[in-house]
């Protein structure tokens, strides 16, 4: 059910301020025919981009399908004789089927739109080129052409926004007798982190690239790695950039004076104390007024001590690493990846060049289908599940993960190894079997609580590989939650002892979001967003196409957070995740379980002390001589408000220490609250 929010930069359709001057031909004129990419996702073709340039209009057919689901985009761009668009026409539907009918025009200096949150227009003296929600990444090298044009290669965006064109480097790639020489560049200023793209020299598009997205022109498929390095590197350089000039390695002991701290034990605030780290340890917690030589005083101000979180249902990446930390999250579990690329980045935060969290990895083992989602392990066969559990196991990976292409039937014996081995198992429903199964297989936890939950109103026939797995949440408000196929599934969770990762505030935005309204979990802090994210947060993730629809899904969630009331009551284990990346929505996670009977401090509790027994952490979980210096400092007192989570002041990650309002500017976003004062 992954949200893939780091793909925003694949969408990115800007148009720059620039005076029309007339030309007598089109700025097409070096571009006409036909263009075909093709888009990669885990070193799989997955899907198309292909152009058709006539005179000065552009149609794009933009499409692809991983896990079962991707956008598919028809786009019509006329261009005037400078190379501006006059007319944009976007028409279909998002990843997870929200239907899309995007339109932009400039008529003299009236430039109008209209997207899935609304419309709005601007009076211009220039051309203002236009950040869309919808479109292909096609628009990046119209972009930037026009870019290159400006002075300082950076031009105000609307609806709001600055854009920013920088070359990275020269260079090359050859397949068979063809070389190409290319010009990789990075566009950021719209959103949180920039996006790369490569051109040739004619300024033709190559390629657009993520460290796991790649579309490239047609006969270059096999350089897919070469250039989804140069992505990778990009992040990497940024990031390790970041860590340079804001992570404060003090290089002596640091005291976190006049601070209360959350006890996980009594569920209730310490006194004021000071809290002294020594390295990547805590030495001791003193009198808030206690001071030692050579120290460094970090002023806590009265606010509030808290052990560091963890993102249970995390897919780790660069860009979402730092911003976790800053939210307080300092543990990651990560549900599957690409293992080359999650190996590189667990190493470098280890070794201390990255931020992020402590990263527990979980083994993505799926079954080979057209619905594959290209990650981890594919298997074909039972052997070969098994072998990868042996692989796994041999990578030192704590567990396994399964997944819907799976066949079901292969589960009991890919449990009886993983076991054999110590390992944990958790994972999806694979297709055509039901929860029951996977928890008579010897599942130790459940993953979403949509594929619990579906095993209650499909047929046997029904097909959740594709996007059946979410629409059909519809039908659960008819559900009767006392029934006894309902029951059943319960009482198979607690006998077996099985955990359950409901992933909540993934499925309060896919059935609740509606296109114009900001998203409930975000309303804290849209406000602090950069433009595009803002706009992000009011778009619908589902086809809401009808009144009954959008009935069906509030209805449907309901029913969601009153099977996990139930669950909750009857002692099954609750796993707090998001797969929505962490950070922010990891502090709505929290705030939704309040719902099923949670009180503050129960939830900073689960959040901390809870999930590090449940991972064998005994270093970390609670904040306490000898353990491991995983803190986060807020104003407020959480134990009242779980909201106060939100402000964070100061995070300490193995006694490296960061300050959110320091960092979040390099991101576009507003920080939250003060620094604190820090005595050297």
């Amino acid at each position: 059910m992954k949200i893939q929010f780091l793909y925003v930069g694949l969408a990115l359709s800007l148009f720059i301020a620039c005076k029309q001057e007339p030309a007598e031909v089109s700025s097409l004129a070096n571009y006409q025919g036909d263009e075909t990419y093709t888009v990669i996702l885990g070193s799989t073709a997955v899907g198309h981009l292909k152009t058709h340039t006539v005179g000065d209009t552009i149609q794009i057919d933009y499409d692809y399908k991983n896990n079962g689901r991707g956008p598919t985009m028809k786009e019509t761009i006329v261009l005037n004789k400078s190379g501006f668009p006059v007319q944009w026409n976007i028409t279909g539907n998002t990843t997870f089927g929200n239907s899309v009918n995007e339109e932009y025009s400039l008529k003299e200096s009236t430039a109008s739109w209209s997207d899935a949150t609304g419309s709005g227009n601007a009076t211009v003296a220039n051309a203002l080129w236009y950040v869309n929600q919808s479109g292909s990444p096609y628009s990046a090298i119209l972009t930037a052409r026009s870019l290159l044009k400006s002075p300082d290669f950076s031009a105000d965006v609307l609806p709001a926004g600055k854009l920013q064109l920088t070359e990275m480097e020269k260079t090359s790639v050859t397949v068979d007798t063809t070389t190409i020489d290319l010009t990789t560049y990075a566009l950021s200023g719209a959103d949180m982190n920039p996006s790369y793209f490569i051109a040739d020299n004619d300024m033709r598009l190559f390629a657009v690239i993520t460290p796991r997205f790649v579309l490239v022109r047609e006969g270059f498929e096999a350089k897919e790695k070469e250039l989804r390095a140069y992505a990778e590197k990009y992040s990497t350089e940024r990031f390790e950039s970041l860590q340079k000039k804001y992570a404060h390695n003090y290089g002596k002991k640091v005291r976190i004076a006049n601070v209360k701290i959350f006890d996980p034990n009594t569920l209730s605030l310490t006194p004021l104390s000071s809290v002294l780290v020594d390295g990547d340890r805590i030495v001791s917690i003193d009198a808030p007024d206690t001071t030692g030589e050579d120290e460094v005083v970090i002023d806590g101000a009265n606010g509030t001590l808290v052990a560091g979180m963890y993102e249970m249902h995390a897919h780790t990446g660069d860009e979402g690493a730092l911003l976790n930390v800053l939210a307080g999250v300092t543990s990651f579990r990560d549900m599957g990846n690409n293992n080359e690329v999650l190996n590189d980045l667990t190493k470098r935060i280890d070794e201390g060049i990255l931020a992020g969290p402590r990263v527990h990895r979980l083994g993505f083992i799926e079954g080979k289908s057209k619905y594959s989602a290209n990650n981890g392990m594919l298997v074909a066969s039972e052997e070969e599940a098994l072998a990868a559990v042996d692989r796994y196991h041999d990578m030192d990976f704590y567990g396994v993960k399964l997944y819907n292409s799976m066949n079901g039937d292969w589960a009991p014996a890919i449990v009886k190894r993983a076991h054999e081995h110590g390992m944990f198992v958790c994972g999806h429903v694979p297709a055509f079997s039901n929860a029951n199964a996977m928890l008579r297989a010897g599942f130790d936890e459940m993953t979403h609580i949509n594929q619990t939950m579906l095993g209650w109103v499909l047929e046997p026939d029904e097909d959740t590989r594709t996007l059946l797995r979410l629409t059909a949440l519809k039908r659960f408000p008819d559900l009767d939650l006392n029934s006894p196929k309902v029951q059943e599934t319960m009482d198979l969770f607690v006998r077996n002892k099985t955990a359950i990762d409901p992933t909540l505030a993934i499925h309060e935005v896919l059935m609740k979001s509606r296109n114009g309204e900001v998203w409930e979990g975000t309303k804290d802090y849209i406000d602090h967003m950069p433009p595009n994210t803002q706009r992000e947060f009011k778009i619908a993730m589902a086809d809401v196409a009808s009144p009954e629809d959008d009935k069906a899904y509030r209805e449907g969630y309901d029913k969601i957070v009153e099977a996990l009331k139930m669950m909750k009551e009857k002692g099954i284990f609750i796993v707090p995740g998001t797969d929505l990346g962490g950070a922010f929505f990891y502090h709505r996670e929290l705030e939704l379980y309040q719902q099923l009977g949670y009180t503050p401090a129960e939830l900073l509790k689960l959040a901390t002390y809870d999930m590090a027994q449940y991972m064998g952490d005994e270093d970390l979980g609670s904040i306490a001589p000898g353990k491991l210096a995983d803190f986060f400092l807020v104003p407020e007192n959480p134990v009242n408000d779980i909201k106060a989570i939100k402000t964070i002041s100061m995070v300490s990650k193995g006694g490296t220490f960061y300050y959110p309002s320091e960092i979040y500017p390099a991101f576009g976003i507003s920080p939250f609250t003060d620094i604190p004062e820090v005595k050297e």
